[in-house]
């Protein structure tokens, strides 16, 4: 009899619910040597934390998986450039195109952080003029504070 490993051959004889039980424990266990390559790290301002906490819970979940998608894999589709050095994480959810615009700080090293400045709903695809004039006083404002310290 062949050994019983999660090696595709050597699968227990085991049928439906029982089968995939196994495939997903192996899968799981299998998946603790693997490291997640992160090309960044999201940090979220005041304004950003609050219009979050506004957001209904499936929406907050979905937001954080696109976050989390985003810092693995650098997809424009989540994570857009708009101007000059504003960016947009993007999430459609429930009929609404959610915003929350960021910018770059790599002055660590080690990390390189993705803020998050505030977030908005909007209906029409073109993001407002002053939201990101107001993205880009956030970001003054943060780079200050940061140089006093």
């Amino acid at each position: 009899m062949a050994p019983q490993t999660g090696f595709p051959g050597h699968l227990p004889q085991k049928k439906g619910l029982a089968k995939q039980m196994f495939l997903y424990l192996e899968t799981f266990h299998n998946f603790e040597n693997i490291y997640l390559v992160r090309y960044f790290e999201t940090r979220f301002l005041e304004e950003a934390d609050t219009f979050i906490a506004g957001l209904g819970m499936k929406t907050i979940k979905k937001l954080f998986y696109n976050i989390d998608l985003a810092e693995q894999t650098n997809d424009p589709k989540l994570f857009k450039k708009l101007q000059k050095e504003i960016w947009e994480i993007r999430l459609r959810h429930s009929g609404l195109q959610i915003r929350l615009l960021a910018f770059w700080d790599k002055t660590n090293s080690e990390k390189t952080l993705v803020i998050a400045t505030h977030g908005f709903t909007k209906k029409v695809d073109k993001v407002p003029l002053n939201e990101i004039e107001r993205a880009e006083n956030i970001m003054k404002k943060y780079f200050e504070n940061k140089t006093k310290k």
